[in-house]
């Protein structure tokens, strides 16, 4: 809800049948430090994947995009039920905004104490989370007390706040990764089904279309990780090259269509449509996201790591890259087709053919890759394993679409 008043007004819930409700432009704005958030995370973990240290660049990118997914879902919920916009409203997005930034700063830290293999440092991304958390702890209270969802609120700021504060000790305590991430996921669990519990008891009046515009604007912003790698071993290919070539074209080509079709995957369905009518499967829709998200801004790493392999300044190899970019969009694919499946619960043998296609796409373009074929070829073959889905979408999946949205 957008005004040209931002007066201090009571903090309470909205028609979650509103129309014409759509993502504001302060959400817009919300979502453009997470896009620097997502990149941080994505060239740290290219920087270790072209040193061969895999297991540092995927236990660090892990950690730095569960933070920074956790962070946005518990805001963009909440105002999806509650949002008004008021000045204090708007001051408390600042807040959190400020958190993610500070949040992003640490993540190169996390990345070296994890590579080090001695205690973990994440005390500049844990400054960052008490900044975001006091903000969100705010947003709750003030929800409390205007809203008459009590029950859920108090519930909400438990959770957040007892969460917080153990993550907060960890952080100072030293530990190694291994312990950290032990204890930690405790925590998470309580961050996370916290809220899904208080759901459950009194549900918060979230706009299911507006839940899956945000999805949907959060998931694209990170497609430009997507795009900024492909431009990025573009740039690599053609100075090394000292011009334009076959091979710049073909990585051209193949990077922006990866980047489209993985765009045209997603946004295939009706999400909206499907969310407001299964509004209790809302938990599934948030964990699946959480691997979209990944997997979408780990595409992004595997392009900076094909970029690096391009300048000469990877031990990485063109197999290891070619995989380094198949394993997230394995994962992109399984997550888009397990929402469906999870949502419409409607699966067909076409579904597994194209899935089987997929696998083979990938499978062909790591081979070849160990064969010796270029990278940019390679990477031709993968832009292939979002194009099967597109086009049996087109062809016979979106009729299979419209029969399971309307129940038939």
């Amino acid at each position: 809800m957008t005004t040209t008043d931002h007066r201090l007004r009571p903090l309470a819930g909205r028609d979650p049948q509103e129309q014409y409700r759509s993502s504001t432009p302060l959400e817009l704005l919300y979502d453009l430090v997470f896009v620097v958030a997502f990149a941080t995370a994505a060239e740290q973990a290219a920087h270790y994947l072209v040193e061969r240290h895999v297991g540092t660049a995927l236990a660090g990118f892990l950690t730095a995009v569960t933070a920074i997914v956790v962070a946005w879902t518990d805001y963009s919920w909440f105002t999806s039920a509650f949002d008004n916009d008021d000045w204090v409203f708007r001051i408390a997005t600042m807040v959190q905004m400020v958190g993610v930034v500070v949040v992003s700063l640490g993540v190169e830290d996390m990345f070296a104490s994890v590579d080090a293999g001695g205690a973990v440092d994440v005390k500049v991304m844990a400054l960052g989370y008490i900044v975001m958390r006091l903000s969100m702890v705010s947003l709750w209270w003030r929800a409390h007390r205007d809203a008459p969802e009590a029950v859920m609120a108090r519930v909400h700021i438990t959770s957040i706040g007892v969460a917080q504060l153990g993550w907060t000790v960890l952080a100072f305590a030293g530990l190694p990764l291994s312990t950290f991430v032990l204890t930690g996921s405790g925590f998470l669990l309580l961050d996370v089904f916290g809220p899904w519990l208080a759901e459950r008891k009194k549900p918060t009046p979230w706009h299911a279309r507006h839940i899956a515009e945000r999805y949907g604007l959060i998931i694209l912003v990170t497609f430009g990780e997507g795009v900024f790698g492909t431009v990025a071993a573009l740039n690599a290919l053609v100075h090394a090259q000292h011009g334009w070539t076959a091979d710049a074209v073909l990585l051209a080509v193949s990077g922006i269509g990866l980047t489209f079709g993985m765009w045209w995957m997603y946004f295939a369905a009706p999400w909206g449509e499907v969310l407001e009518r299964h509004r209790e499967r809302s938990a599934v829709w948030s964990v699946n996201h959480f691997l979209l998200l990944s997997a979408t801004a780990a595409t992004g790493a595997g392009l900076h790591a094909a970029a690096s392999l391009l300048q000469g300044q990877s031990t990485l190899g063109r197999a290891g890259t070619v995989a380094a970019v198949a394993v997230p969009i394995a994962v992109y694919v399984g997550a888009v087709y397990t929402l469906g499946w999870v949502f419409l619960r409607k699966t067909d043998s076409v579904h597994c053919l194209l899935l089987a296609g997929t696998a083979v796409v990938l499978a062909l373009a790591v081979a070849l890759a160990a064969g010796g074929v270029g990278i940019a070829w390679c990477l031709v073959v993968l832009m292939g394993a979002p194009v099967i889905s597109v086009v049996g979408h087109e062809t016979v999946g979106k009729r299979h679409v419209a029969d399971a949205v309307s129940g038939r």
